[in-house]
C-alpha cells in the first residue's frame, strides 16, 4: 500500500518490489461489497442449546425445559391444576425477558422476538455487546463467518482501498482510496451513505475516528483533514504541518491530542481543543529516519514507531504535552535511566531490533504496525529486504528487570508468529487485532485469514508460550480477485471489513 522508505514511487507500492499475478488460494468466490443480511437473532421458537454455542442462543436463567410439544408450538407448557383439596403452588418469579422468552417470561413466539429487540437495543444481548466480556461466545460465532450477499458496487473510480475504519459504535464505515475519494457506508443496512469525492488532492491513506461524529483522513497531499459526520458537503478544517506523505493518525481521548507521522520522519502533535477554520496549533513532536508506521497503546503512555530499516522504537512514560527539543529524549540502556528523585524521565528512549523467524542474517521492514486493545502486545507484519518472504508476528510486552543487558529492559518478546503468502510483492498489507484481542486477521492473498494464539482463541495472557509457536489458523475466508491490502473487525458486531488493490470491499459475517 506504501512504500518501504522515503523517495519510493507511488503511494501504495514498497520500493523496487513488482506485482506478482498469484494463483488464486482456496475457494474462489464473487466479491462483495456490503452486507444485506441481519448479524443475529436466531428465529423465533428455536431450540434451547448451551450458552457458548455459536449458532443458538441460550435459554433465560433459572427456566424449565419445555417439552417437545411445547417447543413445537413455540410457547412453554401451561402449568397442570391442583389436585381437589390441596392449595396450589405459588407461581414461579416472572422470568425477565430475553431470545427464547418474551416480555415478562410469558408469551408466544412474538413475545420472544421482542423482548430480544428489546434486549438489543439496551444494549445487554449475549451476542451483541462485546462490551459486556462476551468474548468468548463472539469468538466462536466467528468459526461460521462466511462472506457476505450483497450488492454489487461499481470500483472504477475511486481505485485501490488503502485502509477501513469503523466508527466506534460501528454505525459507519469509511474506506480510504488511492483516487483521492473517501467512501462512507451503514454495514448493517447495506446504504451506501455519501462519497466524499475529493476529499484530498492525492492518494488517501488512513481515517481515524475521534468520536461516533468525527475523523480524520490523511493523504500523499501532505495535509491532514477532519470531517463532521453531520455536514459532510465541507471539511471541518486542513491541517498543514507536514512535508511529505501523512500515513498515520493517531487520537489521545484524555487530552484531545490528535498525533500524526509521515514520510517525512516526523511525529506532528495537533491541539484540536484550539481547531479553527484556519487549522489547529501544532508542534513537531519527534523525528527519525525510515519512519513507517507509529501507534499509541490504549492507556497513551508509550508511543511505539516502526522503520523500513527494521528497528523499532518505544518512547515510555509518554507525555505529548510535553515541550521537547527533536533529539533530546533519554535514551534507555541496560537498566532504566531514574532521576535524581527516584522517577523514571518522560517519553524516555528505546531503540529495539525485532527478533523475525528466519530473519536471523537478513534485514527486514517493518511495514505493518498495530497495537493489542489492552496494550498487552504489538503486532508486526515484517517482510525480509529481498521482499521474498513475508511474517506476522505478535510480540509482548515486559516490564520489570532485563534479561539481556544489551536491549533495555528486554521491553519486547516474541510469542507468535506465521509466515504469510508472499503475493503482491511490493504492496503493505495492513492487518489487525479483534476488538477483543484474541484473533488476528491478516490479509493472505486473495483473502484474509484468522489467526488464533491456539485453537480455542484463547486470552494472550492465558496461554504464552514459553518460546515463539505458530499462530493458529482459526479461519480462511476468500472473496477477491484481487491481493487484499487491509482489514478490520467492526468493534460492535460479528463483522470483518476486507479491501483488495482492484477497489472492493468485502463483508464476512456469520451464516447459519
Amino acid at each position: 500500500m506504501f512504500p518501504c522508505g522515503p523517495g519510493s514511487p507511488g503511494g501504495d507500492r514498497m520500493a523496487g518490489a513488482g506485482t506478482e499475478e498469484p494463483a488464486p488460494l482456496g475457494e474462489q468466490a464473487t466479491a462483495v461489497v456490503l452486507l444485506a443480511a441481519p448479524l443475529w437473532p436466531p428465529p423465533p421458537g428455536a431450540d434451547a442449546a448451551p450458552p457458548l454455542s455459536p449458532s443458538r442462543s441460550p435459554r433465560c436463567p433459572g427456566s424449565p425445559s419445555p417439552s417437545p410439544a411445547a417447543r413445537a408450538a413455540g410457547a412453554p407448557k401451561a402449568p397442570a391444576a391442583p389436585a381437589p383439596g390441596k392449595a396450589p403452588q405459588p407461581s414461579p418469579p416472572r422470568r425477565r425477558a430475553g431470545p427464547d422468552c418474551g416480555a415478562g417470561g410469558l408469551g408466544g413466539p412474538g413475545a420472544r422476538l421482542f423482548g430480544w429487540l428489546r434486549e438489543r437495543c439496551l444494549g445487554r444481548g449475549l451476542f451483541v455487546d462485546p462490551a459486556r466480556d462476551n468474548f468468548r461466545t463472539m469468538t466462536n460465532l466467528y468459526g461460521s463467518i462466511h462472506p457476505a450477499d450483497s450488492v454489487y458496487l461499481s470500483t472504477r473510480t475511486h481505485g485501490a482501498v488503502f485502509n477501513l475504519e469503523y466508527s466506534p459504535d460501528g454505525s459507519v464505515l469509511t474506506v480510504a482510496c488511492e483516487q483521492t475519494e473517501v467512501l462512507l457506508f451503514d454495514p448493517i443496512s447495506s446504504k451506501h451513505i455519501k462519497t466524499l469525492s475529493e476529499a484530498h488532492e492525492d492518494c488517501v491513506n488512513n481515517i481515524r475516528f475521534l468520536d461516533n461524529r468525527l475523523f480524520a483522513t490523511c493523504s500523499d497531499d501532505t495535509t491532514i483533514a477532519l470531517w463532521d459526520l453531520r455536514k459532510l458537503n465541507t471539511k471541518v478544517c486542513t491541517l498543514h504541518g507536514h512535508t511529505s506523505w501523512v500515513k498515520n493518525i493517531e487520537y489521545d481521548t484524555n487530552t484531545r491530542l490528535l498525533v500524526t507521522s509521515g514520510f517525512d520522519g516526523n511525529v506532528i502533535i495537533w491541539d484540536t481543543n484550539r481547531c479553527t477554520e484556519d487549522g489547529c496549533p501544532h508542534k513537531k513532536f519527534f523525528h527519525t529516519r525510515f519512519l513507517m508506521r507509529m501507534r499509541l497503546t490504549p492507556d497513551c503512555s508509550k508511543m511505539l514507531i516502526s522503520t523500513s530499516s527494521g528497528y523499532l522504537l518505544i518512547l515510555h512514560d509518554l507525555d505529548l504535552t510535553k515541550s521537547l527539543e527533536v533529539g533530546s529524549y533519554p535514551i534507555l540502556r541496560a537498566r532504566r535511566t531514574t532521576s535524581s528523585s527516584g522517577v523514571s524521565p518522560r517519553n524516555s528512549l528505546e531503540v529495539l531490533t525485532p527478533k523475525v523467524p528466519g530473519e536471523r542474517d537478513r534485514g527486514n521492514c517493518i511495514t505493518s504496525l498495530q497495537l493489542h486493545p489492552k496494550g498487552w502486545a504489538t503486532l508486526l507484519r515484517c517482510s525480509s529486504n529481498t521482499d521474498d518472504q513475508e511474517w506476522t508476528c505478535v510480540y509482548e510486552f515486559q516490564e520489570g528487570v532485563p534479561v539481556r543487558p544489551v536491549s533495555p529492559r528486554c521491553s519486547l518478546r516474541l510469542t507468535h508468529y506465521i509466515e504469510e503468502a508472499n503475493v503482491g510483492r511490493g504492496y503493505i498489507k495492513e492487518l489487525c487485532f479483534s476488538p477483543d484481542g484474541r484473533m488476528v486477521s491478516s490479509p493472505h492473498a486473495y483473502g484474509i485469514r484468522l489467526l488464533g494464539f491456539d485453537k480455542q482463541c484463547s486470552e494472550l495472557i492465558d496461554c504464552l508460550p514459553k518460546e515463539a509457536s505458530p499462530l493458529r489458523v482459526i479461519r480462511s475466508l476468500y472473496s477477491h480477485k484481487d491481493v487484499v491490502l487491509t482489514t478490520k473487525f467492526s468493534p460492535t458486531h460479528c463483522q470483518i471489513a476486507s479491501g483488495c488493490l482492484s477497489g472492493r470491499v468485502s463483508l464476512y459475517q456469520p451464516k447459519f
